[in-house]
């Protein structure tokens, strides 16, 4: 057993949210207890690149099958849980965070057929429910995913009608995992028509009329379907009443085409199949197929993946295409079937110095555009001329305005970091928004204030971010702060409601969120400046925030917490073994932590575009060596507490990054703070996480950053 006395500072009297005067009568003790690790062996196992031996001694741990990987999960998990069952005020916080989940929660409105659909949540369920109103209002439950499984963690994936809604594919995932299960059933009746069609991965559902549906899936891989590379994407077409295994492969068959994310998606009018083709995450071709016609070929629409283009609609034989083809911005452009290449495209919104993404129903287009990652919306109709700019309820983010064209009114998302997410009606003709439902919360948004500042990082960029707390808390460097970001793959982090940093916020604590490069913020160009041989730029970005939190008095280095999930996760590793002094916590979740090896498991190597990858080249692997997490771990170091999150059945960012990770920082780490893993069993990466594991874990999250920034009890509202 590894053994690591921590000490842990308990500010005498402390309450989050306590007075200036209160604060300066406080005197410091300490709480010491020796934490045991569980040992994890290390071993011989090492890569050869380039001529260079990279040593990699806990291998093992990437065997998700083995008995050895799973007895050092349990032992690992009870180190963590017996620490977090010692925080004095973890079950408050879980309390707290349940009195306030629990509230019905509703999704927009959308008709199929006789029926208008929507999602719905009493408060504390753990899947959301799929209910249905025929044209009296009379409601039903059309499909409950709290009855897939007695524990909630199966949870339901696509849903997808006919257009005239009388049929139904809907797909589900078991126990977090990406493989899913797609079942096909008469909506009207609703009930299933035919077996269950398995092992189905990063798929759309999308119907050819009644007759059946296009999906998409890669081979089953030999080995664990959790880890073992998934490198050859193919899009299927299951006709109605077949067995699966006589399912046909549309595109992607063979070595000239294939791709590791392909998809499918048939145009309203049923005429045309939009095939995109992907070898990573940044870049597609765009192909398209007539439907209409027996032995038809496939006509490509863009070649090659320097661009992002999809088919946003179809008006007769012309296509509407969203791209940053020579706009990095993206524009949206117009073609015909009969001369659909690039260079017969015409404009019909332009590309602007904001980035832009469309939407469209009732016979307009909605042009949602981010200014500094807020959310603005103009409405045109087909030919590009300006209708309107859509009047918002607040500055924040908006999301929505689709639907089909003969709708009179449309529904659209509004939040922002104080602003509990709201459905809002609109009608198209007038411009006007009407509550079509609000939440109703035991929270009181007066009492917080959210405010964006630009911050300088360490080349000269200017870098927005925006920060909320309380109203009327003293900026004198002891506010417990998480600073949380992304910065990859194209990603924008715009300004959402979460009852998390509600419970998080009235405690005194403050959240701060950037927007750093590598997202998708400003265009093409902001996320290209976060990839490959610029990934330290993001890193950068990341630490120049938390100086300017501390500068201004907003927290510290023993109140700052760094936070981040994924490609999040890699950032908090590489900042906290890059800068250790910087935060007193660290919180790194189901990371991308070992960069030599991450393209080996499942879709990885997908993640090359932002990345590059070991086998590049000579430089590409020392820049990669230089801020891997796993790499980078020092003998002797002192780092801040940390505990990491995963899952075991995270098949898409593997648990043995964590894993790794987590060995490196308990043998290593040279101080008192606690190096803890907490593996979530049975759950994936995220995505249909029950509410019950997800309070939990919040609660876990919170309790141990607060307990290990010296705060002995909460101020918690009553």
């Amino acid at each position: 057993m590894y053994k690591k006395l921590f000490v842990i500072p308990i500010l005498g009297s402390l309450l989050i949210g306590c007075s200036q005067e209160q604060e300066g009568n406080l005197e410091q003790e300490e709480m010491k207890t020796t934490l045991e690790y569980p040992k994890t062996e290390e071993r011989s196992d090492a890569d050869t690149i380039f001529d260079r031996v990279i040593v990699d001694p806990y291998r093992w741990l990437e065997d998700d099958m083995s008995d050895e990987t799973a007895d050092w999960v349990k032992a690992q998990n009870k180190v963590t849980f017996d620490y977090l069952d010692e925080i004095p005020y973890r079950d408050d916080l879980k309390d707290r965070l349940s009195e306030l989940w629990n509230y019905e929660k509703i999704s927009a409105p959308s008709k199929k057929g006789d029926y208008v659909y929507y999602s719905k949540n009493d408060g504390l369920q753990n899947q959301y429910v799929v209910y249905r109103k025929d044209a009296d209002g009379n409601e039903e439950v059309f499909l409950d995913p709290n009855t897939f499984s007695e524990d909630g963690t199966t949870s339901l994936g696509q849903l997808s009608f006919t257009e005239d809604g009388t049929l139904a594919a809907y797909a589900i995932s078991e126990g977090g995992s990406d493989w899913r299960k797609v079942i096909v059933m008469d909506a009207v009746k609703k009930e299933i028509l035919e077996d269950t069609l398995i092992d189905v991965k990063f798929s759309g559902l999308s119907w050819k009329n009644n007759e059946g549906f296009f999906y998409s899936s890669y081979d089953k891989p030999k080995g664990s379907e959790l880890s073992a590379k998934t490198d050859q994407h193919k899009l299927y077409y299951h006709k109605l009443g077949t067995a699966q295994s006589e399912d046909k492969v549309i595109y992607g068959a063979t070595e000239e085409q294939k791709r590791r994310y392909v998809g499918g998606s048939v145009s309203k009018d049923g005429k045309y199949l939009f095939i995109s083709g992907s070898v990573s995450t940044s870049g597609n071709e765009l192909s398209v197929l007539d439907l209409t016609k027996e032995n038809a070929e496939i006509k490509p629409l863009v070649t090659g993946y320097d661009q992002d283009a999809g088919v946003v609609t179809t008006k007769d034989e012309t296509f509407y295409i969203s791209t940053n083809l020579n706009a990095p911005n993206k524009r949206l452009v117009k073609t015909t079937f009969a001369n659909p290449t690039t260079d017969n495209w015409i404009d019909v919104i332009p590309e602007t110095k904001n980035v832009l993404s469309i939407s469209k129903g009732a016979g307009y287009f909605f042009a949602q555009y981010m200014v500094d990652a807020i959310s603005e919306v103009k409405q045109y109709d087909y030919d590009g001329k300006l209708i309107r700019s859509v009047e918002l309820p607040g500055v924040g983010s908006a999301g929505g305005f689709g639907g089909k064209e003969e709708d009179e009114v449309l529904y659209y998302s509004f939040t922002n970091y104080t602003t509990p997410g709201s459905v809002f009606e609109f009608d198209p003709e007038t411009g006007a928004s009407d509550d079509y439902w609000r939440p109703e919360i035991d929270y009181n948004q007066e009492d917080f204030v959210s405010e964006q500042v630009f911050y300088t990082s360490k080349d000269g960029t200017k870098v927005p971010m925006i920060i909320t707390h309380k109203k009327g808390i003293e900026m004198n460097g002891k506010n417990p702060t998480i600073l949380y970001g992304y910065g990859g793959f194209n990603v924008s982090l715009t300004p959402s409601f979460s009852i998390a940093n509600v419970v998080w916020m009235e405690n005194g604590g403050i959240y701060a969120v950037p927007n750093l490069r590598g997202g998708g913020e400003y265009g093409k160009e902001w996320h290209n400046a976060g990839t490959k041989m610029q990934k330290q730029n993001v890193f950068d970005d990341f630490i120049s925030a938390a100086q300017y939190l501390i500068d201004n008095q907003y927290t510290s280095s023993d109140f700052l917490a760094l936070r981040g999930g994924s490609n999040g996760g890699l950032l908090v590793g590489a900042t906290m073994t890059q800068e250790p002094d910087l935060a007193k916590v660290a919180l790194p979740a189901v990371g991308v932590l070992d960069m030599i090896r991450y393209h080996t498991f499942t879709a990885g190597a997908g993640w090359a575009y932002d990345y590059g990858t070991a086998e590049d080249s000579p430089e590409m692997l020392d820049y990669l060596l230089g801020y891997s997490p796993v790499h980078n771990v020092k003998e002797g170091v002192s780092y801040p507490a940390t505990m990491i999150t995963t899952g075991d059945h995270d098949d898409r960012v593997v648990p043995a990054h964590s894993f790794k990770f987590a060995a490196e920082l308990q043998k290593k780490n040279g101080g008192d703070a606690p190096m803890l893993i907490r593996i979530e069993v049975n759950a994936g990466h995220g995505a249909g996480t029950p509410v019950s594991k997800t309070i939990q874990q919040y609660a876990d999250i919170y309790g141990f950053t607060l307990y290990n920034m010296g705060v002995k009890e909460l101020g918690m509202k009553n």
